[in-house]
């Protein structure tokens, strides 16, 4: 397929060009050049459309879509706590066929707004994984799982140094033959010698961190060690959150991971601030973002860069440019993976997002990555595609 007379965002800098031409061969970016000649190939004219990389949604918990807006008014730890929260009551009492149509109902809202790729961590072992891979089974949008096995040690066991007993190792073993990593809850819930088993995993490791001042200083009360730097002893490739990190520990991980993904609205919900993205900027940490538990918020990275730029300005009067904001969700993510998306690049997978430039709230086009962190929303979109094949809308 030949897109013909389209504006994109081109590489790793996401350069605006006013009018091109792309070549989309065997599911990826063969050639960028406004002297394409015409070919075999499917010819599209798409002359008005602005073409960006496909989102990614760097971190979900999609399982709890059926529990939309439920304890509002509770604390962190009633809401969302992996052993005690009300989040995990619902999910073990569910019947599964509930749990995965409105999971199913999630996904879809991600793929019309925009997102090509999400992360999620997924609770409930191995049965959990295997509930959304059937949820997932016919829609086209690519996923990655980081499973988690319902383990979790008391302040005494990581206050001893308790390790992971054989059974789970086994769970843990069966697990990641079935999804492509693991998503920790979080160092405050393993000892040192957990932490250092899951290491041991060669498929992606990534774990919740500082998301909390309560969980930042459990750690220290319990260890003498801050989460970020009980975190590390997992060798994750990520870490999530971040929310009260400081600046050695945002130079550490800035070091030793691919990177932080953050979840402003979703730690504003939970009244618990947002993460300074510009000191992480500072510390040259490579950022990504994240809608987090669709239970407090809604899967939508339009909303969520919007939320993320005025915010960060706001609280820090210091002004991020949009373009920044908006690598986060596509060229940072990429990169955070370790896979070829999130980039309109000879070479990378074809997936990306195209853009009405005469929509209603985008008219006139004057700064295009401003307008797609605080103008564009769903209603901006003409189409999705992956992997070269058009998957929502149509052009």
């Amino acid at each position: 397929m030949i897109l013909k007379n389209i504006s994109i965002l081109y590489g790793n800098n996401l350069k605006f060009i006013e009018k091109t031409n792309v070549l989309i061969t065997d599911n990826t970016f063969q050639k960028i050049s406004s002297k394409i000649k015409p070919t075999k190939h499917k010819v599209v004219n798409c002359d008005g459309l602005l073409l960006i990389p496909g989102l990614i949604n760097s971190h979900t918990h999609i399982g709890d879509s059926i529990a939309k807006d439920i304890a509002l008014d509770k604390d962190p730890d009633s809401k969302i706590n992996p052993i005690f929260g009300i989040k995990q009551k619902i999910l073990k009492e569910t019947n599964p066929k509930k749990l995965i149509h409105y999971m199913r109902k999630t996904v879809k809202s991600m793929l019309k707004k925009g997102t090509t790729t999400f992360v999620d961590f997924r609770e409930g072992g191995l049965d959990g994984v295997l509930l959304m891979q059937k949820a997932l089974s016919d829609i086209p949008i690519r996923s990655i799982i980081l499973g988690r096995i319902e383990y979790y040690q008391s302040k005494d066991q990581i206050k001893r140094n308790i390790p992971i007993p054989q059974s789970y190792q086994n769970q843990i073993d069966a697990l990641l033959k079935n999804c492509d990593g693991i998503g920790i809850s979080g160092s405050n819930e393993n000892s040192d010698s957990s932490l250092k088993q899951f290491s041991k995993t060669k498929k992606i490791r990534a774990i919740h961190c500082a998301e909390t001042k309560q969980s930042y200083l459990k750690s220290k009360q319990t260890t003498r060690k801050t989460e970020p730097m009980r975190s590390m002893l997992l060798k994750p490739d990520f870490l999530v959150h971040m929310t009260y990190a400081s600046k050695s520990d945002l130079n550490m991980v800035s070091k030793k991971t691919r990177g932080i993904i953050v979840c402003p609205r979703a730690n504003a919900s939970l009244a618990e601030g947002i993460p300074n993205v510009v000191q992480m900027m500072e510390m040259n940490c490579n950022i990504a973002i994240g809608t987090d538990n669709v239970m407090i918020n809604s899967p939508d990275l339009f909303r969520e860069m919007d939320f993320l730029w005025k915010a960060s300005m706001g609280i820090h009067q210091k002004r991020i440019e949009p373009k920044n904001i908006l690598k986060m969700v596509t060229v940072n993510a990429g990169k955070l993976l370790d896979k070829k998306i999130g980039c309109i690049k000879e070479g990378y997978l074809a997936d990306a997002v195209f853009i009405k430039k005469n929509d209603l709230d985008l008219d006139p086009l004057q700064n295009p990555h401003a307008s797609i962190v605080h103008r564009a929303n769903e209603n901006s979109i003409q189409a999705v595609m992956i992997g070269g094949d058009i998957v929502h809308g149509k052009i």
